[in-house]
């Protein structure tokens, strides 16, 4: 706790304490009758107990299988939501709290991470079943009533994903790049729309769980839900280890590629961080904003199939050799077509030194016809190789850099990106860095070569 920010303590504190108020009452003596329709938070203790255990068991096993990368987190919420159908609100929220202190957290501060795991679930919990309560959605799930219960379920939904939209932009706001600064609304707003459809199905899920519990069928009933479920998680730990390998794939070939070229070590990673503030600056969703960050980060694997002495030349380089360097585009495409998840980032790794009036290698290709992510790395490309510091030439500052690039704007280079890179770079900033601490190569210049100079040779 001592490593947080006193802001961060403050808002952890604030969350925990709500969720400790959410709890009470605690559910106490049974009511004539299992599960009472009326607003009375004595309920049996039995309900409570075993769906606390259902969903701290469920993600025991989730975690406990999720052998590739960390795990996502809230795969079984449907039967927090069943809880939230079917019990008063301070029973519901008592449902997330044995799994929410108990299940392992895999980062440092645990106990911060720990507290807030179960003050956010506890919270988001309470206000749906309170929502469900307020909509007569009781009463609903105890008639069967399927329109009604549907409805009324969909607003508890809502509730539970506002909840935790609120709840985690607040975390989220305070961190640097995390959100952008001056305009938290729309993020929060993104942030909302991309938990919404996921926790919509398992909206749905609850609530079979909650009919089937109130049917005359019975909880043994309710518990046949869980085995879609587990069908669904297993679907899902497959694409998250199908995921970790392509990650995994990546950063052999960018570490590969630094090996070789030390002279440009984390270019890699700067381009793919600026693609990133391009594409998202441009309104992309996360599925694209992600694939160019993979375009930025591999844009330059072709330089594998480039001879070492070539890259590593001391001086000015051949018309021959600068034939070879511009081969490196060609190369970088025949590595990376046969990966199909790197989807329009193979096109960018091919033409991302193609220029707009038609004077880039390899193809000569002009306007509309250089791909949309080729256009984005190349802008992103050239900028880190300004404002970069390598061994044979000095960084040019930042503004200087955006200046050159928006001169060559409209002939080099696609209006539309330098802008959007401008504007996001005065929104967050850009920290260059050193890339190579070896002394100067001989008879290369000092300062960068202006974008208007040989087309790149070292990038």
């Amino acid at each position: 706790m001592e490593a947080l920010p006193a802001r961060a303590r403050v808002y952890l504190t604030g969350v925990t304490l709500l969720g400790l108020c959410c709890l009470l009452p605690l559910p106490g003596v049974p009511r004539p009758g299992v599960l009472s329709s009326l607003p009375d938070p004595r309920v049996p203790w039995w309900p409570v107990v075993l769906l606390a255990a259902l969903y701290a068991g469920c993600e025991r096993l989730a975690r406990s299988r999720l052998v590739a990368g960390p795990h996502p987190g809230g795969t079984f919420h449907p039967v927090l939501l069943a809880g939230a159908f079917l019990l008063p609100p301070a029973a519901a929220a008592l449902v997330a709290l044995p799994g929410a202190v108990l299940l392992p957290v895999e980062h440092g501060p645990r106990l911060a991470r720990r507290l807030w795991r179960t003050g956010r679930l506890v919270v988001a919990v309470w206000a749906a079943s309170l929502v469900h309560l307020k909509t007569g959605g009781r009463d609903a799930v105890a008639r069967c009533d399927m329109p009604g219960a549907l409805a009324t379920a969909g607003a508890a939904v809502l509730a539970f994903c506002l909840v935790l939209t609120l709840l985690d932009g607040g975390v989220l706001a305070p961190a640097p790049g995390s959100l952008p600064r001056t305009r938290p609304a729309a993020a929060w707003w993104r942030l909302f729309l991309g938990s919404l459809a996921p926790l919509t199905v398992h909206g749905l899920a609850g609530l079979m769980m909650a009919l089937l519990w109130r049917s005359p069928y019975g909880p043994v009933a309710a518990l046949l839900v869980l085995l879609p479920m587990g069908v669904s998680w297993w679907a899902f730990a497959q694409y998250h280890r199908e995921r970790a390998a392509h990650q995994a794939t990546i950063r052999a070939l960018v570490q590969a590629v630094d090996i070789k070229d030390g002279y440009t070590r984390g270019h890699s990673e700067r381009v793919g961080r600026a693609s990133m503030l391009i594409a998202r600056e441009l309104g992309m969703d996360d599925e694209r904003v992600e694939m160019l960050r993979f375009a930025g980060i591999l844009h330059d694997v072709g330089k594998l199939g480039v001879p070492t002495r070539v890259l590593t030349k001391n001086g000015p380089l051949t018309p021959e050799e600068r034939r070879v360097i511009e081969l490196h585009p060609e190369y970088g495409h025949e590595m990376v077509r046969g990966i199909s998840f790197l989807g329009e980032a193979r096109a960018a790794v091919l033409h991302h030194h193609e220029r707009l009036d038609g004077t880039g290698y390899p193809y000569g290709l002009a306007g509309g016809q250089i791909p949309e992510s080729a256009r984005v790395v190349a802008v992103a490309d050239a900028f880190d190789a300004m404002t970069s510091t390598r061994s044979y030439s000095r960084a040019r500052p930042v503004p200087v850099a955006l200046e050159e690039l928006e001169r060559c704007a409209g002939t080099h280079f696609d209006p539309r990106m330098v802008r959007a890179l401008v504007r996001a770079v005065a929104r967050t900033g850009w920290h260059p860095a050193v890339t190579a601490d070896e002394p100067r190569r001989t008879g290369v210049p000092g300062p960068a070569a202006p974008v208007t100079g040989r087309p790149g040779a070292r990038r």
